[in-house]
């Protein structure tokens, strides 16, 4: 099982930076990817970056060269650091895993909040 636990998200002014990690707690310590999520209230979760077996990374268009995925394999944790928040990024941030590149994301964190302040 994976389980996935948050930290990190708190209230920033916009221009400012923010480091929200995932850590994988669970009795399965390997996944194919971790990715991470954001749902803004009214609106659909989206995919913002997601961290790959071997180092690969991928970006959502509207945070590239902004935000930048890391993960630390001895801490089992995943990272996005978040430079430049706008008020736009403002949301809930999930971290998310699955276990091939034929899977969707199954397994979920509680969330944490960004709040973005202009």
């Amino acid at each position: 099982q994976v389980q996935l636990v948050e930290s990190g998200g708190g209230s920033v002014q916009a221009g400012d930076s923010l480091r929200i990690s995932c850590a994988n707690s669970g009795r399965t310590f390997s996944t194919y990817a971790m990715g991470w999520f954001r749902q803004a209230p009214g609106k659909e979760r989206e995919l913002v970056a997601a961290y790959i077996t071997g180092g690969s990374t991928t970006y959502a268009d509207s945070v590239k060269g902004r935000f930048t995925v890391s993960g630390d394999s001895a801490k089992n944790t995943v990272s996005l650091q978040m430079n430049s928040l706008k008020p736009e990024d403002a949301a809930v941030y999930y971290c998310a895993a699955r276990l091939s590149p034929f899977e969707i994301y199954t397994f979920w964190g509680q969330g944490t909040q960004v709040t973005v302040s202009s």
